[in-house]
């Protein structure tokens, strides 16, 4: 009997893990249907191209890649973020066979079926009930909710990727479950804003282990919290209710851990920026949030040079390091992005301004970095392990206040029993530098 014809997809996937779960859906349904995956472009029937397009940056890198699969594959489908914008595609690469736009998984599905047409068999591979991932497998992304209801002066997400789309709890909670029961230990929770999460549904009555829950934050922590898994919540707008949830990391049901994108410090920039939510007390709320939780790590994004930013605004915001000493923090340069609002603001800032002020940030957030790390020595914390080096002889893991890839980690070089990746085991730290721990087993 001749075998059948399996063919082979290439995915490359760009920009942020919201993407990455899009293009985790797109390979679970394509192995459900037959396809192979294929790791290089060679190998591939078709490529798929997931997009970013949030900053010209990132247009750019997505252009490139389309070039590079186009160049060395030739048979191209493209979706994302800057699929959005089909006809700046098709103006470089008008040879692509497809673009969608995000979150448009079935329509990918169709155009491979169409350009890469596969065989029936029923004898096809099964597919985990978890799905595929394209993260290690000791963790992975779980997306509550597609779009955003903001309107940020500098954001075009709402156009690219509509209005808030919640995701009902039972069925969020249904695959959250289903991973861990694959072996994910740690459960990345993300959105576009994580905390408005089922205010276009009103918030409706979901089940979930024969109990009601709300589709509401505060219900999603509590569930979650059921897990027998690390819950870290991404994208957190600091909204009142919020607070709510503190006291659940508190009792270690979810990790001491919150994502919260504030942008800036001072009132002035934020209403320029059109961001939700009061700043003037939050300092305040971030002190209350220690004291109910010690151990909480808050990590944060800032946007440095915003049009109208002057010089008392960033001393504004430098004072306002100082006192909330966030643990964890990233900062950006301001950059014009494509049919967002900001664009058409008075009073651009230079770039060299931008530079400078970009640089006096992060050493001011270094100094903060490195008097919290060096706070850590001489106490143990629990660490989940990633991996090993390149040279095997050391360990690298993470404590509850590092997320993976963006925050720092935990290096271990004594460890005399074997550890596999995903244990979560205790360390003592020993040493420290400005964003990373160095330790030994406890």
């Amino acid at each position: 009997m001749n075998a059948l014809k399996q063919p082979k997809v290439g995915i490359v996937s760009l920009g942020c893990p919201k993407a990455l779960v899009d293009s985790e859906r797109i390979i679970t349904k394509l192995r459900s249907d037959g396809y192979a995956l294929s790791p290089d472009y060679a190998g591939a029937d078709i490529v798929v191209v997931n997009t970013c397009g949030f900053l010209d940056s990132a247009r750019d890198e997505s252009l490139e890649a389309i070039g590079e699969a186009m160049n060395q594959n030739g048979k191209v489908l493209v979706t994302g973020c800057l699929g959005a914008e089909p006809e700046v595609i098709r103006q470089k690469f008008p040879n692509v066979l497809g673009i969608t736009g995000p979150h448009q998984y079935e329509a990918v599905v169709s155009a491979i079926h169409e350009h890469a047409p596969i065989e029936k068999n029923k004898f096809v591979d099964l597919v985990p009930e978890a799905g595929l991932k394209l993260t290690p497998r000791h963790y992975a992304y779980l997306k509550i909710s597609e779009g955003c209801n903001n309107k940020c002066s500098f954001c075009i997400i709402p156009s690219m990727r509509g209005l808030l789309s919640s995701r009902p709890l039972g069925e969020v909670m249904t695959e959250a479950d289903n991973l861990v029961k694959s072996g994910v230990k740690e459960l990345l929770v993300i959105s576009q804003d994580t905390s408005a999460y089922g205010q276009d549904i009103k918030y409706a009555q979901s089940q979930w282990r024969d109990k009601e829950y709300r589709t509401k934050f505060y219900d999603l922590c509590e569930a979650m919290g059921e897990l027998d898994a690390w819950v870290r919540m991404h994208y957190v707008y600091p909204y009142p209710h919020v607070d709510e949830v503190i006291p659940m990391m508190a009792q270690n049901k979810i990790l001491p851990y919150l994502d919260i994108p504030f942008q800036h410090a001072s009132p002035a920039v934020l209403k320029n920026m059109k961001r939700p939510g009061k700043i003037e007390k939050t300092a305040e709320r971030i002190h209350k949030w220690r004291d109910m939780c010690p151990d909480i790590t808050l990590r944060s994004t800032f946007i440095v040079g915003f049009p109208g930013e002057t010089d008392k605004d960033f001393d504004m915001l430098m004072d306002w390091l100082d006192e909330v000493q966030l643990d964890r923090v990233g900062c950006f340069k301001y950059e014009d992005v494509r049919g967002a609002t900001s664009a058409a603001l008075d009073n651009h800032v230079p770039e060299d301004v931008k530079e400078e002020r970009w640089h006096a940030f992060m050493a001011k957030q270094q100094e903060i970095s490195a008097a919290k790390m060096q706070a850590k020595i001489g106490s143990t914390q629990d660490c989940i392990i990633d991996g090993v080096t390149e040279d095997g002889k050391t360990i690298i893991a993470r404590s509850k206040a590092d997320a993976p890839e963006i925050d720092g980690n935990v290096f271990i070089n004594n460890c005399a029993k074997p550890v596999t990746q995903g244990d979560i085991i205790p360390v003592k730290i020993t040493d420290a530098d400005e964003y990373d721990l160095f330790g030994e087993v406890s």
